[in-house]
């Protein structure tokens, strides 16, 4: 074989070539491997039919039990989280004004966001016909200018928790305390924040109203299932919005199977002894060092912290003093070799490269491995 996990024929039968993924998470690579206790739970799931409305209710109970928040929802993913966000804040529980959804006219329907949070999903608010009003710069932003730009048009204030985002912002914190002043509700995006566990709880504590989290990337969850939690109104609100209702999240639809896959994985992740994953990542990081850390001019240190790499990942330094390939062509050779390998560079600063270990599997590390040091030690052209 070549190194890639076992499984991998059914996609090569569709002239699919499998990779290594030591990027994280991210979607454009598959996401996660779901666990197999969420796959196990979703085959049995299928042969049931169950009315939705009752199992959305009740998965959402336990979503709320677990984050703490008044209510929860299993939606498509974070993305739909958020246009389920707007929507909720933008229409309410009223079924004639989801209707005109994303026809916002006379309501409230600015979403007020501090620049430096741009990002591109923020499409998924403007999708469901909210406008983006922007605060601050990329530097940073005054209390006052937040305050400044609420008005009677504000539906809520938007908040991204991702790694690498500047944090010389106004805190969550102070945004609530803001927002709430003006009885405007807070909605965060912390997609990618878990794990740490901790995170499935800290934001509604630091008083956020509604908050989405990928279920399909740290929780290992189906790929396209997600979790909605917060105020028991809006969540209500954005459930109307939501499938099997006839509204603008029906193309959003969560299956039975996903639903039922997604609350067996989030209660397997709660139940995980969070130590011993992060001793799992740091062993497989270690592993990556010690193969390369004896390449004439490279540095390679491992590095885990609570805002850029939530997990303990292997950053590779090819800046000033390396004299091998560039950032660019490394990288480049690493995705068309075979097996194609994938790092995680386009977040990192110039020079940094990481490899995360979160999908990486034990038969395919010494692969991994291998690849890395290949493109390393060519000579640069």
């Amino acid at each position: 074989m070549d190194g890639v996990s076992e499984g991998g024929q059914v996609y090569r039968k569709l002239g699919v070539q499998p990779i290594i993924n030591a990027s994280g998470p991210v979607t454009r690579l598959g996401g996660s491997r779901t666990r197999p206790e969420a796959v196990a739970a979703m085959a049995e799931a299928t042969d049931s039919m169950v009315d939705m409305v009752e199992l959305n209710s009740r998965a959402g109970d336990f979503i709320a039990h677990i984050t703490g928040a008044e209510a929860g929802l299993v939606c498509n993913g974070a993305a739909s989280g958020l246009m389920l966000q707007a929507a909720a804040v933008m229409a309410g529980q009223s079924r004639s004004l989801s209707h005109r959804l994303p026809d916002t006219t006379g309501m409230k329907n600015e979403i007020i966001i501090q620049t430096m949070h741009r990002f591109p999903y923020e499409q998924a608010y403007r999708a469901a016909g909210a406008k983006l009003v922007a605060v601050g710069t990329a530097r940073g932003c005054p209390d006052w200018e937040l305050e400044a730009a609420i008005n009677e048009n504000t539906a809520a204030i938007a908040y991204l928790f991702s790694p690498f985002l500047a944090r010389t912002g106004l805190s969550l914190s102070e945004v609530v305390k803001i927002s709430h002043a003006h009885d405007v509700p807070v909605i965060v995006d912390g997609a990618s924040t878990v794990p740490p566990r901790k995170n499935l709880t800290r934001y509604i504590e630091m008083g956020a109203d509604m908050v989405t989290i990928s279920g399909g990337k740290g929780i290992r969850g189906p790929q396209g299932s997600g979790l909605l939690f917060g105020r028991q109104d809006l969540i209500e609100a954005a459930a109307i919005n939501a499938s099997p209702n006839q509204f603008l999240g029906r193309g959003m639809k969560v299956s039975k199977e996903e639903i039922i896959g997604f609350v067996t994985a989030l209660q397997v992740f709660v139940d995980t002894d969070e130590d011993i994953e992060m001793r799992q990542f740091i062993a497989t990081s270690q592993k990556i060092v010690d193969a390369l850390i004896e390449i004439p001019g490279l540095e390679v240190t491992i590095k885990w912290d609570e805002n850029d790499f939530l997990i303990p990942n292997a950053v590779i330094d090819l800046g000033a003093s390396w004299a091998g390939p560039t950032k660019t062509n490394f990288l480049s050779a690493l995705e068309t070799g075979d097996p194609p390998v994938f790092l995680n560079g386009s977040p990192l600063p110039d020079g940094l490269v990481a490899v995360d270990p979160f999908n990486v599997s034990e038969n395919e590390l010494e692969t991994l491995i291998r690849r890395i040091r290949e493109e390393l030690l060519k000579t640069p052209k």
